[in-house]
């Protein structure tokens, strides 16, 4: 029996998985763990498929590699595929420009024998940055997927209403299966569909069911980021496609009979926080990304049910 199914989605990522999976190939620690490596291929144009292959031939790995195709597009389509494909209890997802530290799957194993209530939990992710970020970074790089909880682990309370990026995520087969319905309304950003946060909404139905959601500062991950993901546009558009996808977010934490009555309520502190935002930051907005981007997720944040009423409209 697999013990713990690493998981890759890959989008045209011939050039970046060889880093990845050397990283892989590489683990220690991982003696008395039967692992599998399981790349999704989200339906890649380039060489991906041939470059699995060809691993696969020359058993440059020792664990097993395996490889599937995913043809609906979108990041949740690829992890729902991951869940099916592996026979583990423990599915630890990996992107492929995400590289693990040398003892990540022996963590992420052991985290999981720890923690039995942890249905979801997250890696530490540091950026590898190509070029030097933006003044005050820190207080957007979560919509980049960096996560730093601290030096201890960190339990996700319902209450705070905080949950962590998709990445470098491990998940408890159990806990998605009996939570996240087969359907779900977010797929990341793609084409029109200009709605992220995938990862939070099924990591938020694990959570809705009762089971826990952790940090561990012990699964050390780092977030390959070249230079065109801190350009202003890109960043702008990533806090642009969150902030669109908040009404939902924020609605899927309530029961159905609350909605009516608190959505008018989110709307209108939405309103105040942008326009507060705005007034005290008005003249660095065009030469500050940082606040550039905070002002667009907060602006996106008051669309949002305006956008999700439009795109259900057009469904």
């Amino acid at each position: 029996m697999v013990d713990i199914t690493v998981a890759i989605p890959t989008y045209n990522g011939a050039a970046r998985l060889p880093a990845v999976l050397e990283k892989l190939r590489s683990q220690t620690g991982t003696e008395q763990i039967n692992w599998e490596i399981l790349i999704i291929d989200n339906n890649s144009t380039d060489n991906t498929a041939e470059l699995i292959k060809n691993y696969q031939k020359e058993r440059q790995i020792t664990v097993p590699l395996k490889y599937c195709l995913e043809t609906k597009k979108g990041v949740a389509f690829a992890r729902k595929r991951a869940i099916k494909e592996s026979q583990a209890p423990l599915i630890a997802f990996l992107d492929d420009d995400n590289l693990p530290a040398l003892d990540w799957v022996e963590k992420a194993y052991q985290f999981a024998q720890e923690y039995p209530q942890a249905g979801v939990y997250a890696s530490h992710v540091d950026g590898s940055y190509e070029i030097e970020p933006p003044k005050n970074f820190e207080r957007i790089a979560g919509f980049l997927g960096i996560t730093q909880r601290g030096d201890k682990p960190y339990f996700y309370d319902p209450k705070k209403k905080v949950l962590p990026p998709g990445l470098a995520l491990v998940v408890r087969k159990q806990a998605w299966c009996e939570s996240v319905p087969e359907e779900t309304f977010l797929t990341g950003p793609l084409g029109d569909n200009r709605l992220a946060s995938e990862d939070i909404e099924a990591i938020l139905y694990i959570q809705k069911k009762g089971w826990e959601i952790w940090y561990s500062p012990m699964l050390k991950t780092y977030h390959q980021i070249p230079a065109y993901r801190l350009e202003r546009n890109y960043l702008i558009n990533i806090s642009r496609n969150t902030g669109l996808a908040r009404h939902y977010i924020r609605m899927l934490r309530l029961k159905p009979w609350q909605r009516p009555l608190l959505c008018p309520l989110g709307l209108v502190n939405d309103i105040r926080k942008a326009i507060a935002y705005y007034l005290k930051h008005r003249k660095a907005l065009k030469t500050d990304v940082v606040a550039a981007c905070e002002m667009e997720f907060l602006r996106s944040s008051v669309i949002s049910p305006f956008y999700l009423w439009q795109w259900k409209q057009r469904d």
